[in-house]
């Protein structure tokens, strides 16, 4: 008898209502032996099924015979599941065991979510191209055409085979979801990373219908065939003696809803489940951190004879000067904000050396540059692509440039007018091109600002930039602009679960990076309008932003380098469902909207992201005391392998200094070290110390602040009372810094700061 959740009635094995409305949501379960044959690349050779049975389940083989025990519980919105494969005689040569959920009323235009790796079953036009992927048939090249992606584990978007088959560790939160439209119901199976046999399975499969699907729990995980785009399978089964046991632990989870964004926010709150271990431990302050990044930057970056900052070690133009993305602009606004007085000269250098000759005819920025005076429009390496900007980076440059005239002010330094007219000019372009194609595109022709490669988010930092540019230069223009293209972007992409093509070397693929820029972009918005209508907006944005965050630690082999660090995932950040690793951080931000959106809501889980992430940081810089992959002192690898996707490299990096050092600079200067909400007695570290409320005093509190590190920290901190206003900008430049030695535990009275 298999196992049927039939919702509203009452029924035998699972007979609980998880929904209001009558109809029913028909879920079963079953159990599976299946035999492999690892020479055909795993193919399935047999396979043997049952249900539950009452007194239990049994699967007779040709070589064994399997109990199999289910242990229940009901929760909030779903039941939790003990599930127990144990060959109680025989044997099992070339098995997997696996839980399966027969789906019937399926419908095709269900979104299914792997949170980090699938994203409406990435059912989009895909093709096969080696990387750095850009798109070479004339017919996808064009300003309105379908979104196309690259050859990832998809469901078909027309007719033939349609099946995932993913690993655990490839998700930010091992599970798979679904929104069903036609129902408004929500489905989420939770799991656990790993057992005995290691990483999980998960996987759906769609008949040729398309009126019936199948989720899967496999153990040990196979994948049939390939294992990622062309990349051949290795899995192997397992040979299984007597005695021996596979377990599952899972819930399944069911709910109402009114829209697909109830299925986002259900991902926020599972971030606390007691399935996803995490432990976050400190290993530098943040103001250490920043003194070794900026001699990093200054001595190995620097490049004197030009004056500007190189993204890396120059080894090839990528590594050179890129205005946005993964540095530049990005880079100076850190190093002016907090840097000695050689650092803030270096970085007047680099704004005369980028204001002389890096704005291409078109107004924006050019793309990148190397040896200091050769400019490019985009990506050299093939003769279609050489003048293919992606736009995000004038985008960043933009936001961030903006930032710094800021700080410039606030230093009494002067901000040049040729610095200003260049920026302006910038800003103009983007309203030229929005009033040509109602849209940014992806890639642009960098000298004329001819929309190549249309549609995307990539550009989802630029309503941000704009309306930062109508505030600074007092331009109405621009801000009608930021509202334009917000909403374009949000009733185009955000609320149909898809932000994609911020990177510049994974096509249209669903990422992470255009996601938090468009939440940067919503927040900021809604701080220069003071209009709902973006607040909301954002919280939409910040859920789906999530999905992309890894809510627990993985589980590294022991003997990996990450495993014999004991490096923690959790708040690591997954980059795009082809590049399918994690992150140190952001690519290229701090987090900091986060924070700004709890002060503007009180919603705890904005603060409790952003610290997975912001507290996470520091663990990946390498030091000569614990070193990492044989890089020197402040190299921060963008890499967190928690799949197998560039071969079997699951906790392992490449030598390698990447934008992640941004990204930790970036957090060090815009989210404050320590954060206290007084009404709400709570008491938020984001640097690597540890925090306790004490008790409130008059304007302001006691808390007492311990560093466990090794090294002394200073920090910078947030008060709030009763009265919380917006934040300005750059709110933490010139304000006063605590601190406390190494090992040392000490109280503070802090003022309120508002």
């Amino acid at each position: 008898m298999l196992l049927n959740l039939k919702i509203g009635i009452v029924a035998c094995f699972l007979a609980f209502p998880l929904f209001s409305r009558g109809e029913e949501l028909d879920v079963k379960m079953r159990f599976s032996v299946e035999k492999r044959d690892y020479s055909y690349y795993d193919v399935c050779i047999a396979k043997y099924t049952t249900g539950i049975v009452d007194g239990g389940s049994v699967i007779k083989t040709e070589q064994g015979e399997w109990n199999i025990s289910v242990k229940e519980s009901p929760i909030e919105k779903g039941k939790k599941y003990e599930v127990t494969f144990l060959l109680q005689s025989g044997f099992e040569q070339a098995a997997n065991v696996s839980v399966e959920f027969p789906m019937a009323n399926w419908n095709k235009n269900n979104y299914v979510l792997f949170p980090g790796a699938v994203y409406n079953g990435n059912r989009f036009q895909s093709r096969r191209i080696a990387y750095s992927p850009k798109l070479l048939d004339p017919k996808d090249i064009g300003v309105d055409k379908p979104m196309v992606i690259s050859d990832v584990p998809r469901l078909n978007v027309g007719d033939g085979p349609s099946e995932i088959q993913e690993r655990s560790g490839a998700m930010s939160v091992p599970s798979i979801g679904f929104w069903d439209f036609q129902q408004k119901r929500s489905f989420i199976l939770l799991t656990m990373q790993a057992n005995e046999c290691g990483d999980l399975g998960i996987g759906i499969k769609e008949n040729r219908q398309r009126n019936e699907a199948v989720i899967s729990l496999r153990s040990p995980l196979i994948r049939e065939g390939y294992r990622f785009g062309t990349n051949v399978s290795v899995d192997k089964p397992k040979d299984f003696k007597a005695g021996d046991s596979v377990r599952f632990v899972f819930k399944v989870l069911v709910d109402d809803g009114e829209r697909l964004q109830d299925l986002f926010a259900s991902y926020l709150d599972l971030r606390d489940d007691e399935l996803l271990q995490k432990q976050q431990h400190a290993v530098y302050p943040y103001s250490y951190c920043y003194k070794v990044m900026e001699n990093k930057f200054n001595t190995q970056n620097y490049v004197a004879d030009w004056g500007y900052y190189a993204v890396g070690l120059r080894s090839n133009y990528f590594q050179d000067w890129q205005i946005g993305w993964t540095g530049g602009m990005i880079t100076t606004y850190p190093l002016l904000f907090n840097g000695k007085k050689e650092t803030v000269e270096n970085v007047i250098r680099n704004f005369d050396w980028l204001f002389q000759g890096g704005i291409a005819p078109s107004g924006l920025f050019w793309d990148a540059g190397e040896k200091g005076n050769i400019w490019y429009g985009g990506d050299i390496r093939k003769p279609h692509t050489k003048n293919w900007h992606l736009i995000r980076k004038s985008g960043d440059a933009l936001f961030f440039i903006l930032k710094q005239f800021d700080v410039f002010k606030k230093k009494n330094l002067p901000v040049q007018s040729n610095w200003e007219e260049g920026t302006r000019g910038v800003a103009d372009a983007f309203v030229k091109m929005w009033r040509t194609y109602g849209q940014f595109g992806q890639f642009v022709d960098n000298p004329t600002g001819k929309i190549e490669v249309g549609g995307s988010t990539s550009g989802a930092i630029i309503p941000g930039a704009m309306a930062l540019a109508s505030v600074y230069f007092q331009d109405t223009t621009y801000m009608a602009v930021a509202k334009e293209s917000a909403e374009y972007y949000y009733k185009n992409y955000v609320s149909k679960g898809i932000t994609c093509g911020g990177p510049g070397d994974a096509l249209q693929n669903p990422d992470s990076e255009s996601a938090y820029s468009m939440l940067e972009s919503l927040v900021t918005l809604y701080e220069c309008t003071q209009d709902d209508k973006w607040l909301g907006y954002s919280e939409d944005m910040a859920a789906l932003y999530a999905t992309w965050v890894f809510g627990y630690d993985y589980h590294f082999p022991e003997q990996s380098t990450f495993g014999k660090l004991g490096i923690r995932t959790f708040g690591s950040v997954l980059a795009n469902v082809q590049n399918k690793h994690s992150a140190p951080g952001i690519c290229t931000h701090s987090g900091a909207a986060l924070f700004r959106l709890y002060r503007l809501t009180g919603d705890k889980r904005y603060l409790d992201l952003l610290k997975g992430t912001a507290f996470g940081l520091p663990q990946y810089m390498s030091m000569k005391e614990r070193e990492i992959g044989g890089m020197p002192d402040g190299w921060i690898n963008e890499r967190v392998n928690t799949t197998d996707w560039e071969g079997l490299s699951i906790g392992e990096i490449f030598k390698g200094t990447t934008w992640a050092e941004t990204s930790l600079l970036l957090t060090t200067v815009e989210v404050p070290g320590i954060y206290v909400d007084v009404p709400k007695k709570l008491a938020v570290s984001f640097d690597n110390l540890e925090v306790r409320f004490v008790k409130e005093k008059s304007a302001g509190c006691l808390v007492e602040v311990y560093n466990p590190t090794d090294f002394d920290a200073e920090f910078f901190y947030w008060v709030d009372g009763s009265t919380t206003g917006l934040l300005p900008l750059n709110y933490l430049l010139g304000k006063e810094k605590m601190q406390v030695k190494a090992k040392d535990r000490k109280r503070f009275y802090l003022k309120y700061n508002m």
